[in-house]
Formats: C-alpha cells, structure tokens, sequence
C-alpha cells in the first residue's frame, strides 16, 4: 500500500485526480492537503470524505510546521502538488499572493520531501509557462524544449516554481518530475473559467463576456485524461523529466462560447464583447510526443463528447455550483469539522 499527499486537492483537478486514484488504487491511502480559499470546495470530495483510505487536512502548503507535521505523520511515497493560485485575472490584481504560494509552497513542500525521503514529487504545472504562440502559425507547438516566455504573474509564478523543483532535483536529488498541461475542462470546474462561466450564465440568460474579439485560442484537455496522464507519470515516468500533455484540440473561445449557446438552445445575442485581459495570451499548443513515446499515453476523450459531458453534469449538479455562486460552499468545512 502506497501513501500519496495531495496538496490542492479539494480544487478542480486535484479532487477528479483524487477520485481517478481511488478507482484505479483502492489499496492506496490518498492524503489531501488543502488550505480551502476561494477554489477549495470540499463539498467536492464529499464521496471519499468517509473513505478509511482517505484523509483531509486542512492547511496551507505555505505552512512549514503544518507541513511538516504531517510529513511526520504520514510518511508519504508520493506528493503531487495541485495546489496553486491559478486563476490569472486575480494574479494580475494582486501578484503577491501567488508568488507566496505557488513558489515558496512549493519550497515547503520540497524541504518535506528531502526531509521524509518520499519515492517522487510531482509538479503540476502549466503550458503557460511557455507564453503563446502566433495563430497564423499552426505548425508551431509548445515542446518540453520551448523556452520558458512567461506573460503574466501566475505563469511567472509557476514558471519559477518549476525552475525550483528542477534544482532541488539536481541539487538534493529529489526524485522529482513536472508536467505541462492544457486547458482543462470537466466535473468540478470552479465557475469563474471560461467553460462553466458560460454554462451558467447561458442557464440564466445573463451575458456572455468574451475577451476582446474571441480568437484566443486554447488546447482543451478533458480532465479525467490529464489524472490517467500523472499517474502514469509517477508509476513509470523518468525522474527529472517534464512531460507535456495535450489533447490536440486548439479552439478559439468564441467557437466554444457558441457551442455551448446551441446545446442549451440560447441566443448568441447573450454574447457580451468586453476588454481584452492585460497581456493576454493568444494560442497555446502542446506536443504531447515525448508522453505518447515514453508513457504509451494519449487522450482518450474527443472534445465533442467531452464538452456534452460537461454541459450535463453542469445541468444535473446545480446544487453544487449554486452553492459556489451564492458563497454557501464556504460553509461546509464549518459544518463538517467545526464541532470536532
């Protein structure tokens, strides 16, 4: 039986990672650490909150002693580090805070590491930390060679994160591996992203705001396809590695917010044109070569289902996004520990 220590698992990817593992390795005991701000929904986890094999702790990555404390505990074989300030738009207002967690909580995690001597720390990261690409270039995509050409404070702050891991790798001999994803989208998606915004708003017939014209373009990865990736990555991938995944699937937002609009049978006439976001990036491309060759992995869900998916679990779980939209979420933690 393998322990693995979770950190931002109770947010979008980390908790559809945490129920991928719990599938696929139910002898293993999955640990989520999680400080629940403002896209931590424990709410999500409410499946595996009574698992004997699951456990959640309620702390900051930026917490040394809390971080370590449970390092102490636990002795985890893995830690996959999900936690992170990720949303951009709050990254340009206030760019402190993703510098404190996404780069000095990934030092703390780090330190426990070389400290508990785990089997491998794996850093989720993101093709942001690439820049973007040109899109009258089609033929250029985002290799694990591309230099690193950060755009905004989060991509700067995940960037720098990634530099660290790869320098405690070579400096401590961190058994230590990154990859790089795309878009995401899926079950659990908190509702300020493009996706599920859209969703929503075209639910209640509120305006759709689109960046600038809509011609960004973003590689979409369903989510259940980027947790098969990461396992494999730390069952079988090279330490000190970094792996891209994609989904080869580039769209402009435009085309997105217009599919949802059919599927719901909305008007386009909810499409609100708004000010572009500052420095905003206009394509991302991955190569997901390397991960294909070394790993045998590829995606498995086309974004034709994968998007129909997603706009039905949106339909048949409005308790859980209602909550988030009018703050009860917050709550639950209260509800669920506050008299223990």
């Amino acid at each position: 039986m393998a322990t693995y220590v979770v950190t931002g698992g109770a947010g979008f990817i980390g908790s559809n990672f945490i129920f991928h593992m719990r599938q696929q390795h139910p002898e293993d005991r999955i640990i989520c650490l999680d400080s629940l701000t403002y896209a931590g929904n424990l709410e999500t986890l409410d499946s595996v909150m009574r698992d004997s094999h699951f456990r959640f702790v309620k702390a900051s990555i930026t917490d040394r002693e809390a971080v370590f404390r449970l390092f102490d505990e636990e002795r985890p074989d893995y830690v996959v580090n999900f936690a992170a300030e990720s949303h951009v738009d709050r990254s340009i207002e206030s760019p402190g805070v993703f510098l404190q967690t996404n780069i000095i909580g990934t030092q703390t995690l780090l330190d426990a590491c070389r400290h508990s001597g785990v089997k491998r720390f794996h850093q989720v990261s993101t093709d942001e930390v690439y820049g973007d690409l040109p899109l009258d270039r089609p033929d250029l995509m985002f290799t694990e060679e591309t230099p690193i050409h950060t755009s905004s404070p989060y991509s700067a702050s995940k960037a720098a994160a990634d530099l660290l891991v790869q320098a405690y790798h070579r400096t401590f001999q961190v058994p230590a591996t990154i990859s790089r994803c795309s878009n995401n989208y899926g079950p659990y998606h908190f509702p300020e992203k493009l996706i599920p915004l859209m969703i929503i708003n075209a639910l209640h017939d509120k305006p759709l705001p689109v960046y600038g014209k809509g011609e960004n373009v973003r590689d979409w990865l369903y989510v259940t396809d980027h947790c098969r990736a990461i396992d494999l990555i730390l069952q079988s991938g090279r330490v000190g590695e970094v792996y891209n995944i994609g989904g080869h699937n580039e769209m402009r937002n435009i085309d997105i917010v217009r599919l949802i609009v059919k599927t719901l049978g909305k008007s386009e006439d909810l499409i609100t044109y708004v000010t572009d976001r500052k420095g905003h990036d206009m394509r991302y491309a991955i190569d997901p070569t390397k991960i294909n060759r070394e790993l045998g992995w590829s995606p498995e869900v086309m974004f034709a289902d994968g998007i129909q998916r997603t706009i039905d679990w949106y339909l048949t779980h409005q308790d859980w996004w209602r909550n988030i939209v009018n703050g009860e979420y917050q709550t639950y933690y209260q509800q669920m520990y506050g008299s223990r």
